[in-house]
């Protein structure tokens, strides 16, 4: 692994995906038939609630939208989860009548649920990363109020294994109109065709009524192929068809006319399409050796190393580390330390390499890393402040080289280990602020008993996190956990907390600049 020296240690390392982080997206759809009408004038205004387990409780993890008037619903809305193959992840599915508009599930009758784990339904994976975008418009469409225009909707279904129409998606409704302009939407390709671009589609066209009953307006059959015929410019055109009125009126031509003014088909690709692809994840570890730590002689000291040889810094690294030499394919990490006084003239370093071999600080797996650590303490004296800009800077500088990437080839990720109290805060925001417009994340894990605010603040909403000059953060970069929530869980635990946010962070900085896997087929 080359080592490029830029005034102190490198961020560097490579990184393909860990096997127990290879999860699949799955789809459920949902519908009811048959169920409690709860209302005295009308049906049920029935809605979904998907509840999943953590820790023995039920957390709410997303609702449908309700089907008004409706004792049959076919929810357009789907749950979309992952699915990790090594857990039993237990789902609770409960059915409300909406009567207010209140989002308290009190407030709403209770009409059912059920409990299972998501391994026992049959649910559509989504392992094709395609999706397919479509904008449409409509055209002197029936007018079906009777002292306005109609509000139209379109809804669209593909055939189902029980030979029905399935729901797979519905538009807003458009007020007033007979000429509808409705948003673009992009749904996955195997949702609406299961990857067929011949399979038939069924797009249904409704006047919207507040009670439920909608007016149908007219339908037309089509498929991926064909409306793939939508583009560059040139849209295609489908005759709005109700099939009561072209039986009984001999002149009856169509109920309007539905413009699919584009078709585009992309991938929308997800962490492990980049990690597969080749991107590199480089690594990068730093641990605060400030004297707010104390005498790592002094059993009290959190670098204090225990009998049983460890400590909470040690324990940190084993945790995360674990973890992050999967991401590693020669499981070399850059170990850095900050806060200290070196020999042989006892200056203060922010960006030293813990091995003291700035030219080459890589430490050969968590071992590499733990023994470094080990090594260096007697050799070093704690000191201060608490300055991250540094090491923040340090890093970001790496990133920013890799701007220039054509491909998703390389994202930079900085692991600190501290007890705390940041002294340079606003210098840190800045460096914050600045690292989010570069493929870089910063992960902080916090021992001791400290105060955390000043952590939990850099790892708030992006649109709160501003540098001194009130520049915002073009994203959320960081991701902060304090140790001592996990001291008596398994080191697993900690582990999926620190990189919960990982995926997530890479997949959004490679989206935005439109970046695809460095090996990918095209769509």
């Amino acid at each position: 692994m080359a080592y490029i020296p830029s005034g102190g240690a490198p961020a560097a390392g490579a990184a393909p995906m860990g096997s127990q982080y290879c999860v699949c997206k799955v789809e459920l759809s949902v519908s009811g038939q048959n169920l409690l009408d709860r209302d005295v004038t009308s049906k049920s205004d029935p809605f979904c609630v998907l509840f999943t387990e953590n820790d023995g409780r039920w957390i709410e993890y997303d609702r449908t939208e309700t089907a008004v008037n409706n004792l049959n619903p076919a929810f357009s809305k789907k749950f979309v989860l992952d699915y990790h193959f090594e857990e039993v992840q237990k789902l609770k599915f409960a059915l409300f009548d909406q009567d207010k508009s209140s989002t308290q599930l009190e407030e709403h009758d209770f009409l059912g649920q059920f409990s299972c784990s998501l391994g026992t339904i049959a649910a559509q994976e989504l392992s094709d990363n395609q999706v397919i975008t479509l904008s449409l418009a409509g055209r002197k469409l029936d007018k079906k109020d009777l002292f306005g225009k109609s509000d139209p909707f379109l809804e669209f279904y593909k055939p189902g294994d029980d030979g029905k129409w399935m729901l797979v998606h519905r538009t807003e409704v458009i007020k007033y109109t007979l000429d509808p302009v409705w948003k673009p939407f992009t749904v996955p390709l195997v949702s609406l065709c299961d990857g067929d671009m011949e399979k038939a589609i069924q797009v249904m066209c409704y006047d919207y009524d507040n009670d439920g009953g909608h007016d149908f307006i007219g339908e037309f059959q089509t498929s991926v192929s064909r409306m793939c015929e939508a583009r560059d410019g040139v849209p295609v055109e489908f005759e709005c068809i109700n099939p009561k009125k072209q039986r009984k009126k001999k002149n009856y031509k169509n109920s309007g006319i539905i413009i699919l003014r584009s078709c585009k088909i992309n991938r929308d690709y997800s962490f492990l399409d980049y990690i597969l692809g080749g991107c590199q994840l480089m690594f990068t570890v730093g641990i605060d050796f400030t004297a707010s730590n104390g005498n790592p002689l002094d059993p009290s000291s959190l670098h204090y190393i225990n009998p049983m040889g460890t400590n909470e810094y040690l324990s940190a690294i084993w945790a995360v580390g674990q973890i992050i030499q999967d991401y590693d394919s020669d499981k070399m990490f850059p170990a850095l330390g900050f806060g200290a006084q070196l020999p042989p003239d006892w200056k203060v370093s922010h960006e030293f390499a813990i091995n003291f071999n700035p030219t080459n600080p890589f430490c050969s797996g968590v071992d590499g890393i733990a023994q470094a650590y080990s090594a260096c303490l007697p050799h070093i004296r704690f000191y201060g402040p608490t300055n991250f800009s540094p090491i923040v800077n340090h890093v970001a500088r790496f990133a920013a080289q890799a701007t220039q990437q054509q491909t998703a080839t390389q994202y930079f990720i900085l692991l600190i280990i501290t007890d705390g109290v940041i002294s340079d805060m606003e210098e840190t925001r800045h460096a914050v602020v600045q690292a989010s417009k570069l493929p870089m994340s910063i992960i902080i894990v916090g021992v001791g008993n400290a105060d955390f605010a000043a952590m939990e603040f850099l790892d708030g909403d992006s649109r709160t996190l501003r540098s001194h000059t009130g520049e915002e953060a073009a994203r959320d970069i960081v991701q902060f956990v304090p140790f001592r929530e996990f001291r008596n869980a398994a080191k697993e635990t900690l582990a999926k907390a620190v990189l919960a946010e990982l995926p997530q962070q890479v997949v959004q900085y490679f989206k935005h600049k439109n970046l695809p896997p460095t090996h990918s087929e095209p769509a």
